[in-house]
């Protein structure tokens, strides 16, 4: 196996695993979108375009068409998160009861990596 070919598998790895992790957030928020509200602490509507942008993020990122975009926007996602957790949950980094944020920075780490590679060469656009 070259290097170039394992470099673009892990890519492409990296880049579904991510998206699984946001297509099955975003699919939450938007599905029951009242019930996720009120467990995160925001309004209905931005729960809602949250679940939806974390889905065209997950679908973007998975399957190569605009990644980078996509990607951007999870970054975004998990800045948010990391922020509630921290500054409005005082949330320590491995918590407690509700989980900390060191999942969240790596999500946030992974999605970095598919910017600034722009997710491989195995991406349609």
């Amino acid at each position: 196996m070259t290097p170039e070919l394992l470099e673009n598998a892990a890519l492409l790895l990296l880049r579904v695993v991510l998206s699984l992790v946001f297509l099955s957030s975003g699919w939450k928020h938007a599905q029951e979108p009242q019930k996720r509200a009120e467990s995160v602490g925001l309004p209905v509507g931005v729960t809602l375009a949250l679940g939806v942008a974390e889905v065209a993020a997950g679908i973007s990122v998975a399957l190569g068409v605009l990644p980078q975009a996509g990607a951007l926007v999870m970054i975004l996602a998990m800045l948010g998160a990391i922020y509630k957790k921290v500054f409005v949950w005082k949330t320590g980094f491995y918590g407690e009861d509700n989980g900390g944020w060191y999942y969240d920075l790596l999500y946030l780490s992974a999605a970095l990596v598919v910017v600034a590679t722009g997710g491989g060469a195995w991406i349609v656009v």
